[in-house]
């Protein structure tokens, strides 16, 4: 997982344990654990205190390596894309942050996203590095994330995900389903298929539950209200695209659009639309609306 490093001005910092090997150097062991970057871009990286030990001091590149040794180290990207689209904060308190997330925004870091993520935009705007947060969402779906905002409290509230103690609630927009009853449940076992980033279903023990209804009728686009029991990765967009109805604008279910880059007038119509708890903190039960819409159709 991503931490944050103590300054608010940088880019969350991605933390690495290191594995066994025998380097004589922490320089040769980053260089052989991501072949892709430069040797001259981590000696940079060294030289402006990119590279920090677990109390996020500077390291050297000529630091001897040391198995499980921790070293915080700041991704950087040359080009990064800026995302055209602002988040919004909608509570703020000592132990909990509850962000509402556009279309296109990563939660956090990964691949080419290091400054414009939603983990690093609220460190930035709150001031508080020790932001983590507690679910996920794919970059193309919009609404509620939650983030832990003190480490203390933070089992208590990752334990609302472990446990099944959060209501989560969805819509989607996506083709219309005339010939099946409604409300149904889809359960189905959700395994990872190709390429990597997409899921697919299997024959087997289902590990995958989403209770599906119909929020309203329009024409040939339907606004379905989705249940997720479990949180298997990609489950909701598998699970309408196997019913035969992929959310509107779906890249990647039921099959590869091969689109090369992101069409800001076309984004996934999913939402995370509504999140609900008992608080394990003040035991006080807390409930939170997305105010994002999404697009109809005809």
């Amino acid at each position: 997982m991503s931490e944050p490093s103590a300054s608010t001005d940088r880019p969350v910092a991605s933390t690495l344990q290191l594995p066994q090997g025998d380097w004589a150097t922490l320089l040769d062991g980053l260089c052989a654990r991501f072949p892709r970057i430069e040797r001259t871009q981590w000696l940079d990286r060294f030289r402006r205190g990119r590279i920090q030990d677990a109390q996020w001091r500077p390291l050297a590149a000529d630091t001897p390596y040391r198995t499980g040794m921790t070293v915080h180290y700041f991704r950087e990207v040359a080009e990064e894309p800026v995302i055209p689209f602002e988040e919004t904060i909608l509570s703020v308190d000592e132990h909990l942050v509850v962000a509402d997330k556009p279309h296109f925004l990563p939660v956090a870091p990964t691949g080419i996203y290091v400054r414009e993520t939603l983990l690093t935009r609220l460190v930035k705007r709150l001031g508080n590095p020790d932001l983590v947060p507690l679910h996920r969402l794919d970059r193309g779906t919009a609404g509620l994330v939650l983030f832990s905002a003190e480490p203390a409290s933070r089992d208590a509230y990752q334990a609302l995900f472990r446990e099944r103690r959060i209501d989560k609630r969805y819509e989607a927009v996506a083709a219309a389903l005339p010939e099946l009853d409604f409300p149904l449940q889809r359960a189905s076992r959700i395994v990872k298929g190709e390429p990597f980033f997409r899921m697919r279903e299997e024959p087997g023990p289902a590990n995958a539950w989403t209770r599906i209804e119909v929020l309203q009728q329009q024409g040939h686009w339907w606004r379905y209200g989705l249940s997720p029991v479990s949180g298997r990765k990609h489950q909701l967009r598998v699970h309408m695209a196997a019913l035969g109805a992929p959310i509107r604008n779906d890249a990647y279910y039921p099959g590869l659009a091969g689109q090369v880059a992101d069409d800001y007038s076309r984004p996934l119509q999913l939402l995370a639309r509504g999140l609900a708890f008992v608080d394990p903190i003040s035991g006080v039960r807390r409930r939170f609306e997305s105010s994002w819409d999404l697009q109809e159709g005809s």
